[in-house]
């Protein structure tokens, strides 16, 4: 089984379009999909994020020391609104449900595969590689 997080991504065009939809529909679409991939049992998180730009910021790397910028910050492009994380049998499998997600046009979905310990095997013998294990199981006991 291999995870994939689906990132959604939207667009001024996508975001004045959601602005003529009923919010309950919005809801009801997301939840219906949300359920579906728990039916499935391939959902293994998921959440939306704050649209306020106002609350959120961003810490930059690069100089002496890391720099914080308040929101709003980025093109809308840029942004993403939410995220699913699902483990599936494949990619082709990852394809299908990121297909099914209930966006609207403007909206896009950036999968991409979420590492695990075989991406690591040239490392076995680290120590933190070594305690990945352990603090995964600690997790999700949570």
């Amino acid at each position: 089984m291999t995870k994939y997080m689906l990132i959604m991504r939207g667009t001024d065009e996508a975001y004045a379009a959601y602005k003529q939809i009923p919010f309950e529909q919005i809801i009801n679409d997301m939840g219906a999909y949300n359920e579906s991939m728990i039916t499935a049992g391939v959902l293994v998180a998921g959440d939306g994020l704050a649209e306020d730009m106002s609350q959120n910021f961003v810490v930059e790397f690069g100089g002496e020391e890391p720099v914080v910028t308040d929101g709003p910050y980025g093109e809308t492009h840029e942004l993403f609104n939410g995220f699913w994380i699902i483990e599936v049998s494949s990619r082709d499998e990852a394809i299908e449900w990121a297909r099914r997600a209930p966006l609207i046009a403007g909206n896009k979905l950036e999968v991409r595969r979420v590492t695990d310990e075989t991406d690591f095997a040239a490392f076995a013998d680290n120590e933190y590689i070594q305690k990945e294990e352990g603090w995964r199981e600690e997790l999700s006991g949570r």
